[in-house]
């Protein structure tokens, strides 16, 4: 059951004389006065907080089952790949472990997971593919919630609910949050950081959580932890902290009493963990920025133009919800909030390699302005509606000791029918151009690639397997993880190079197939040749006469796009076997 309680719809603006000298008394009180324009059955139910959390858990474990898609390489090779190494002693690193870029923390949460999962005698194919997306799944629905409860202490509870419906509706969350990405991790722990930290508080306005830490400290921690996952999320926490230190009296107090402390646990935190997989010192944050910042290492996989995240980044993730998210911040007035997303596109567009995940933590904000004009557009239907008088609530103070900002009531712009249609065109609009898009790229664009290691997972685990070689562009598949067997297997290396002139095996491979083959096998016994050879239907043909030669026979084959992907329309990723093919 939910249990009701009256809630804000103001805009931005000044709050009213009643609810300052509540603001000044300390009470935890909700003010009611009659206005023109409401009826009595309109005031809001406050969804109960346990309902949103059965909610988002389940709607994210559907999320996770639902995704079957091969996206970006670092959801495998940067995190799954290394959990299974750590936890079963074999799996590729790429050359940035080698190079000691990244934290070896998030992949310790999946090396957890798999070591249960070998407890529980539930290391089989199947759980080895679907238990760390559920596992993110519980991430990405405490994501959720904690962005109801931000959106509700900035702006109300009809908003924070508005939100929750562009969250789960908006195409790219449902596509990517259940990843295993970095990323996505980040952006549930800056959602966390941003509800305890945001609006700023002063020392005297912060309280304490539950905790040994005030709600402020508490989310200091969780940005903490953000940037050890992705020192990247630095920027969007310089950005923060800049608006705090504007924001109080005591400048120093503040950076020596909790930025400092709770930078250096993190940091020693962190230098301990990596210290230790690692096995010997290694200063990750050093190398991370020396190789993204002061060279042009980054630049190795592409670059994009300067405006590149305004003009296609985030238009692309946020879709038809953007003009609703740019129309949010305009009748909002909350220009502080809405600057930190223009901070974060504005430095990350200066990078020459550009990605959309890499923008995902303001995601979420988007989402929340959007849900503030669907919320301001029901209230103009509301009011024409409404011919009597009727209750109008004024925010209450929440527990963490912020004050609702509300929306004020726009004036109507058309009659009850006219309202009443421009509000559900917009929600059939929204449903109709994400529901599609999130469940084709979810289901259906570039499924093949991690279709066919769920195929290579069964016959290895049948012992039908004798080893493996990919014919496609580097970490085009999943690996190890996936496998779950200890096998030889090889793919194209695309591992960046000082060498001036350095070609990788995998552009050599496309500039000239059956050249690169002879080389690849000349003189090699055709019991030493590999039992499975996977590539893409495009390069079919190029590589027959070799596959011939050798008595390959064509396996499986498996739909993967119906588009161009990287260079070439790879229709299906195709298996093929030496014959016999089961000796």
């Amino acid at each position: 059951m939910m249990r009701r309680r009256t809630a804000v719809v103001q805009g931005g603006q000044e709050i009213g004389k009643e609810q300052k000298q509540d603001e000044e008394e300390g009470k935890n009180v909700t003010k009611t006065r009659r206005v023109k324009g409401y009826h009595h059955h309109h005031l809001l139910a406050a969804w109960d907080e346990k309902w949103v959390w059965r909610l988002c858990l389940a709607f994210r474990l559907m999320n996770a089952m639902l995704v079957q898609t091969y996206f970006n390489p670092d959801e495998h090779w940067q995190a799954l790949e290394v959990a299974h190494r750590i936890a079963f002693g074999y799996g590729h690193l790429t050359w940035e472990w080698q190079q000691g870029l990244r934290s070896y923390l998030h992949p310790l949460l999946f090396a957890a997971l798999y070591k249960l999962l070998t407890t529980l005698h539930l290391d089989t194919p199947w759980f080895m593919t679907k238990a760390p997306r559920l596992l993110q799944s519980v991430f990405a629905a405490v994501g959720d919630v904690y962005l109801y409860k931000f959106s509700r202490n900035n702006f109300g509870e009809r908003v924070a609910q508005w939100t929750m419906f562009c969250q789960m509706f908006n195409w790219f969350t449902f596509f990517c949050i259940v990843r295993t990405f970095s990323n996505c991790l980040e952006t549930v722990l800056t959602t966390m950081a941003l509800f305890y930290w945001w609006p700023v508080q002063s020392p005297s306005t912060d309280h304490h959580t539950g905790s040994i830490f005030t709600s402020r400290q508490l989310g200091l921690l969780l940005a903490g932890v953000a940037c050890i996952i992705r020192p990247t999320s630095a920027i969007i926490w310089v950005y923060v902290g800049v608006v705090q230190l504007l924001k109080i009296p005591h400048k120093l107090q503040f950076l020596l009493s909790e930025v400092f402390p709770i930078g250096i646990i993190c940091l020693c935190a962190m230098g301990l963990v990596d210290s230790w997989m690692y096995g010997k010192w290694t200063p990750v944050l050093l190398n991370f920025f020396r190789f993204n910042f002061l060279t042009s290492g980054a630049s190795f996989y592409g670059r994009h133009s300067w405006h590149w995240y305004f003009s296609q980044g985030l238009p692309a993730m946020a879709f038809t919800f953007l003009p609703l998210a740019m129309i949010g911040i305009l009748w909002s007035k909350q220009w502080a909030l809405a600057g930190l997303i223009a901070w974060v596109l504005a430095l990350y567009s200066i990078l020459g390699h550009k990605e959309f995940r890499f923008i995902l933590p303001v995601l979420p904000i988007v989402m929340m302005y959007a849900g503030y004009a669907m919320a301001v557009l029901e209230q103009q239907r509301s009011s024409a509606n409404s011919k009597k008088e009727t209750a109008y609530s004024v925010p209450s103070s929440t527990s963490s000791g912020t004050q609702h900002q509300g929306y004020e009531q726009k004036k109507p712009t058309g009659g009850t029918r006219q309202g009443s249609c421009l509000l559900g065109g917009i929600i059939i609009f929204l449903l109709l151009t994400n529901i599609p898009l999130a469940l084709y790229t979810s289901m259906f664009h570039q499924r093949g690639a991690e279709a066919v290691m769920e195929h290579l997972g069964q016959e290895a685990h049948a012992q039908h397997v004798r080893n493996v070689l990919f014919l496609m562009p580097c970490h085009a598949t999943p690996f190890y993880s996936s496998l779950h067997s200890n096998l030889p297997m090889r793919f194209l290396d695309c591992s960046p190079s000082e060498e001036p002139g350095h070609v990788g095996e995998d552009e050599r491979f496309m500039a000239n197939p059956l050249g690169f083959l002879s080389t690849m096998f000349q003189g090699v016994n055709k019991s030493d040749l590999p039992s499975h050879i996977v590539l893409f239907s495009s390069l079919e043909l190029e590589v027959h006469p070799f596959l011939n030669t050798h008595q390959y026979s064509l396996d499986k084959s498996f739909f993967h796009a119906h588009f161009a992907v990287d260079r070439e329309l790879q229709a299906y990723v195709m298996v093929f076997t030496q014959a016999p093919i089961h000796q």
